[in-house]
């Protein structure tokens, strides 16, 4: 029958249909067995294949061809990842399958062989998924074709969510929750039924935090790890394991999932680009021995920043990882929801507590049966030649049987299925004994059922003994990730200049925008060559370790650190290698910052304000404003000792006022310095102490003007803006105009 349906209505119905669908059935794991459905499917399909952790080892492919085929209709491939990821000991922390062959290694957890060449077996953290089963503890469902039955969930002995953690991606929402130590979850539980009043600090000083399958730190705080407890959503810190050997460091155990190959790649990288020169060497020591041996070798002159540097490499590569929690789970009534730490091991009790009873019952019913049989027997031989008699000489013995002896059909067919070797004297004796014992049994079985008390006095005695056989049998159940919640954290130790050896250079910009550094500060730079069609623009002295300031004509401040700079024995390197300037614009001019606090900023307009040095750091490609609408900036002045701001007219004209008078921007255009008359243009400025002296000059250098502090003190204003005073010179004739001033300072 055909049906039309709103095009709209059709897809947001599958869409819904489909979100669930990936969210119960692939993606999210249920609170009961802490397995999502082909976990669970791949652990049964081992167990049906009696591939227990003491039988002979089976062909992946075996396996997955039985998962696939019987319970879960995807993908082969995806499939057998989720088998391999189980095999892992270095991805779960207790694996549950026993892998034999290539399945893969902490560096590249996706190198495993394929299935057809690896084999498997359960591994014996298993048995605690499938103690139970044949007891029928767990509901059972269809398999996709309705052909075969598979359980709805595993009777789990212990909180396998925590103690394995997991993480998936569904349709909207999503997993991550973190493996946990054995000895401590089951202690936890073995708490809340003691004292069920137990808050969450209780059961932290128990569990304590995660406990991943790697021996990095956890440097997470007490009060990070009770908050991402106590709301089901948070972060854990992971660092790595170092020691400091003169000029060595050595790296001894790495964060979860974390590859030492990538993290030695990260680093070489980082050495290449001369962001750490000094660094010498990266060597990888690991072996049989020594899992994870990452040696960093420093150059002697950094043997001291060692400290520092590690703290560089933990703020900028995977040394230290941070971990999403997120304990979105399936709870027992079906439904995703995101559970606490206490949701959770509340709620798997009340599942434990569901599933001893079902146990128990079925174990119940057996021993109903075997009793209600042997209480039958034990009347065939209180009547035994009545017994005789009746199946010789009766047609119908069974019905004669029941008649004669008030037996059930059950009890009848068991007398008449005796061996006669079976009514001997002794086997009644053994038959008496046994009715004996499955009467204690069929008490003990009822108290168990009588309370909720002594279904959880059960649980408790049963999760003490599945400690107490791992720990004996197995052992390493201590926890493998130490807690260091007092670490120092890495995030203030960003910055390449506290690491860069700090060696006094000159940093150098060609009018095409090549940069270099030359060692030292008595650099002639007139000496230096360049590329065909370039030539010299400006220099600055600086240390190798501060972040030098390029400044372009559209008044945009850019960022270099002086060790990545090439030596000035070259050409030089472009500037676009380190950032990216705007289109059209040219290089104006190079300072380093830190060479004063304030900075005087002028712009070809006339227009200037003061700035702290921060404002021309940025990490940006692309820079950041300095100046605008106020011209082509000049080279930034630095001041130090400098009270006054000197101006300069094209008409001879000057002008000295307090620094005071300019406001201080982080950036800006700025206020105007100085008045003038109609068509006169602004040359220059300049910060002046009082002992300074200013020298003008014309195009070409002549003429020279020479204005001692006595002289220019004539041409002060106590205000900004002011109309300048024409300089008294012989060699500048009244109403002259100069091409060019510049100014300087002595």
């Amino acid at each position: 029958m055909n049906q039309t349906v709103e095009l709209k209505e059709y897809t947001d119905q599958s869409y819904l249909d489909y979100s669930m669908y990936v969210i119960l059935q692939r993606a999210l794991p249920h609170v009961g067995d802490g397995l999502k459905p082909v976990q669970r499917r791949i652990i049964y399909a081992m167990d049906e294949l009696n591939l227990s952790h003491t039988a002979k080892y089976k062909k992946s492919a075996r396996t997955i061809g039985d998962v696939l085929g019987k319970y879960h209709p995807h993908g082969d491939s995806a499939c057998y990842e989720t088998m391999v990821l189980m095999a892992q000991p270095f991805s779960f922390r207790y694996p549950l399958v026993d892998g034999q062959g290539n399945w893969g290694s902490q560096d590249d957890a996706k190198s495993y062989a394929a299935m057809r060449y690896t084999e498997a077996r359960l591994s014996p953290y298993a048995r605690m998924l499938l103690n139970d089963l044949p007891n029928k503890p767990v509901p059972m469902k269809k398999n996709f074709d309705g052909t075969m039955n598979e359980p709805a969930v595993l009777p789990a002995e212990v909180p396998m969510l925590l103690i394995n953690g997991v993480s998936g991606i569904a349709v909207g929402m999503a997993t991550d929750i973190p493996p946990h130590n054995l000895k401590a979850v089951i202690r936890s539980v073995v708490k809340l039924i003691d004292e069920p009043e137990s808050d969450l600090d209780s059961i932290l000083d128990i569990i304590e935090g995660p406990d991943y399958p790697t021996s990095a730190s956890i440097i997470s705080t007490r009060k990070e790890i009770r908050d991402a407890y106590a709301t089901g959503n948070g972060r854990i810190r992971m660092r790595c394991d170092y020691t400091i050997d003169k000029n060595e460091i050595v790296i001894t155990s790495l964060p979860f999932k974390v590859s030492g190959e990538k993290v030695i790649e990260a680093i070489a990288e980082m050495v290449v680009a001369k962001k750490l020169p000094m660094i010498d060497d990266i060597q990888d020591q690991s072996d049989q021995h020594n899992p994870t041996r990452i040696v960093i070798k420093l150059k002697k002159s950094a043997a001291d920043q060692a400290e520092k540097i590690m703290a560089f490499l933990l703020a900028k590569t995977d040394l230290e990882k941070a971990y999403r929690v997120n304990m979105n789970v399936i709870d027992l009534g079906g439904a995703p929801r995101i559970m606490t730490l206490m949701d959770i091991l509340k709620t798997w009790i009340r599942f434990r507590m569901d599933t001893v009873k079902r146990r128990t019952e079925h174990q119940l019913s057996k021993v109903d049966a075997k009793i209600h049989v042997t209480e039958g027997l034990l009347k065939a031989f209180l009547n035994l030649d009545e017994v005789i008699r009746i199946v010789r000489e009766e047609d119908e013995p069974k019905l004669a049987l029941c008649k004669s002896l008030s037996l059930s059909d059950v009890q009848a067919d068991a007398v008449l299925n005796t061996r006669l070797a079976k009514l001997a004297k002794l086997e009644e004796m053994e038959l008496k004994r046994e009715h004996k014992e499955l009467l204690k049994e069929q008490a003990r079985l009822n108290a168990i059922l009588a309370s909720d008390g002594s279904l959880k006095a059960e649980i408790r005695k049963e999760i003490i003994a599945c400690e107490g056989y791992y720990e004996e049998s197995f052992g390493g159940l201590d926890r493998r990730s130490p807690l260091k919640p007092d670490e120092v954290s890495s995030a203030g130790a960003t910055d390449m200049k506290e690491l860069a050896p700090s060696e006094p250079v000159t940093v150098i910009i060609s009018q095409n925008g090549y940069l270099r550094a030359a060692k030292g500060h008595q650099i002639d730079t007139d000496s230096l060559t360049h590329k065909v069609g370039d030539e010299h623009l400006d220099s600055s002295p600086a240390r190798s370790n501060h972040h030098i300031s390029l400044i372009s004509s559209l008044g945009r401040t850019f960022s270099v650190l002086g060790s990545e700079l090439p030596s000035a024995r070259g050409y030089g390197e472009p500037a676009s290698n380190w950032v990216q300037p705007e289109p059209g614009s040219e290089w104006v001019s190079i300072i380093d910052p830190e060479e004063s606090e304030r900075w005087l900023i002028v712009g070809s307009e006339g227009f200037g304000f003061i700035a702290n040095k921060e404002s021309f750091n940025t990490r940006a490609k692309k820079g950041k404003v300095l100046t605008n609408k106020a011209g082509t900036p000049q080279k930034p002045i630095p001041i130090v000792g400098e009270t006054m701001v000197a101006c300069l007219t094209d008409l001879g004209r000057l002008l000295v006022f307090p620094l005071t008078e300019l406001p201080d921007l982080d950036k800006g255009k700025g206020v105007k310095l100085v008045g003038g008359k109609k068509g006169e243009r602004f040359v220059g400025a300049k910060a002046v102490g009082e002992d300074h002296t200013i020298r003008i000059c014309g195009e070409g250098g002549s003429p020279e003007i020479i204005l001692t502090p006595d002289q220019w003190k004539e041409y002060v204003s106590e205000a900004r803006a002011s109309a300048p005073k024409a300089i008294k010179a012989k060699a500048l004739k009244k109403g002259m105009k100069v091409e060019s001033l510049e100014v300087f300072i002595e």
